[in-house]
């Protein structure tokens, strides 16, 4: 009997929501980023630009992690941190970057045993 691996949703808050884990892992996560108009490279574009511009910090760095295996690039997503902050404010994009550092620390580590001696 294979058990499937819970969604982060359900790891998170599943023993307190389970209604709010079924529509985000079903609907959410399961439609409107399966919809075939918006690639998920852009949907994640787009939704860190909201959470970025919204301040929604608690949401932001699982959305950058989810940006970068989108292949969204570090670099793009300064480049639009750099032009939000005129639209939605300095303090919004500087917490945004500071974010995505703590991100790509974390990301560092995985990187480096692929550079380990070559033999």
């Amino acid at each position: 009997m294979a058990t499937e691996t819970p969604s982060r949703a359900q790891q998170l808050i599943g023993d307190v929501a389970p209604k709010l884990v079924q529509l985000t892992d079903d609907v959410l996560f399961g439609d409107v980023w399966e919809r075939p108009g918006l690639s998920p490279r852009d949907r994640s574009l787009i939704t860190v630009a909201t959470l970025t511009a919204l301040y929604r910090t608690g949401q932001l760095p699982s959305h950058l992690r989810l940006a970068l295996a989108n292949g969204v690039t570090a670099d793009e997503l300064v480049e639009m941190f750099t032009h939000l902050a005129f639209y939605a404010g300095w303090p919004n994009a500087m917490t945004a970057v500071m974010a995505l550092k703590e991100v790509l620390a974390e990301q560092q580590p995985e990187e480096q045993p692929t550079t380990a001696h070559a033999g």
